[in-house]
């Protein structure tokens, strides 16, 4: 396993040298939603796919800018579903971006993931890994040093609504409005690393990104996105939900670009959720 976290810092020093120096245009190629890819999609990918595909450990590589995994090593033990760069189209105005990983045993399902990590790209370049507990880590001279464990608290302040305002439901749109009747700040980049980062900084608030009339099933992808961002929610005494008030670590796949609505947050946040969304029932 630590051979797999030295190969994520590796990747991660050279994707934050790649984000400052390298072109940052469109490319001709998609990915596996049919969407544009940028440049530095491209170049993370393939960074992350040389410093992972050379970990004896790791049997299969899952990209979100892949169609399919990729088998590695048929002897390995774990298979790793990796974001090479959320939130990349936020580059060119100079907002922070992230690269998320999720390590698995046997299967993309959820109640396989063993650990995860997330790097930020902002200001400072930063890690979070989770494994029995969520670590805050700051890199430094070509190195991730110790900053602290990460611990929710019961309530937060921050609200992060993602998704197209006219295509939420009534009863979504009356959760997000009760919390900012309630005094919550809105905090939300449109890029899912740093605003979920920021809430478990700050110890406590609310991300969602629901089920839309456009697209019912949400947009993020449990096996790149969500199950590792539930991991960690969890380590750092947090929750993770989806419209149905499920635990996201108890979900399954049945490929790995499947999507679902969600929630991260601390326990009054969630708390609110299910209780907006049970009348939905």
């Amino acid at each position: 396993m630590q051979e797999i976290f030295q190969a994520i810092k590796r990747s991660a020093a050279k994707i934050a040298e790649a984000i400052h120096q390298e072109e940052r245009g469109y490319s001709h190629k998609k990915n596996s939603s049919g969407e544009q890819q940028l440049k530095l999609d491209i170049l993370s990918d393939e960074i992350i796919e040389n410093e992972l595909g050379a970990v004896s450990s790791v049997k299969v590589l899952a990209s979100e800018e892949k169609s399919e995994p990729m088998l590695i090593n048929g002897g390995g033990r774990y298979l790793i579903g990796y974001d090479p760069l959320d939130g990349s189209s936020l580059v060119d105005v100079n907002l922070s971006v992230g690269s998320i990983f999720g390590i698995y045993e046997e299967s993309f399902d959820a109640p396989n993931l063993i650990a995860a990590a997330y790097v930020v790209y902002g200001p400072r370049v930063e890690m979070v890994i989770s494994t029995v507990k969520a670590e805050r880590f700051l890199l430094s001279d070509g190195e991730f040093s110790f900053v602290e464990e990460l611990s929710l608290g019961e309530k937060g302040k921050i609200n992060a609504p993602g998704g197209t305002q006219k295509e939420w439901f009534a009863h979504h749109k009356e959760l997000i409005d009760s919390l900012f009747k309630e005094g919550y700040r809105l905090r939300y980049s449109g890029g899912m690393v740093p605003d979920l980062h920021q809430i478990l900084v700050k110890k406590g608030g609310l991300f969602s990104y629901p089920g839309t009339q456009d697209r019912p099933k949400g947009k993020l992808r449990k096996v790149f996105e969500v199950f590792p961002f539930a991991h960690v929610f969890e380590k750092a005494g947090g929750y993770a939900i989806d419209d149905r008030g499920e635990r996201i670590l108890s979900q399954r796949v049945n490929n790995v670009h499947e999507t679902t609505p969600c929630f991260f947050g601390s326990k009054y946040e969630i708390e609110t959720v299910k209780r907006f969304y049970e009348r939905t029932k």
